[in-house]
């Protein structure tokens, strides 16, 4: 994460990560939806061969996901006290409780 947020900040000329960074929201999120289904596809391929897909579209949507939170200037420090604060809550209570407003 580190190195996205200096690249967020340098933009070194020639980066595929400058590149994403630059093309803002939508550019990132069009990967990110891509990537998406792609390890939805390589998780239903049988064996160890579908196995190794699976992990390999995994990084890649890991990885465009925090191209988006370092374009966002948001760190996983962030992420992870979120996921903290709802530990011990029903995803199905939590979905709920924001449904209200």
């Amino acid at each position: 994460m580190s190195t996205l947020a200096q690249r967020a900040a340098d933009r070194p000329a020639g980066s595929y990560t400058t590149k994403l960074l630059d093309g803002g929201p939508e550019a990132i999120g069009a990967k990110i939806r891509e990537e998406g289904e792609e390890l939805i596809e390589a998780a239903g391929e049988p064996g160890d061969a579908g196995r190794e897909h699976a992990v390999y579209e995994a990084a890649d949507l890991v990885y465009h996901t925090l191209v988006l939170l370092a374009w966002r200037g948001i760190s996983l420090d962030e992420v992870a006290a979120e996921l903290a604060r709802r530990e011990g809550t029903s995803g199905l209570a939590e979905k709920a409780s924001r449904n209200k407003n």
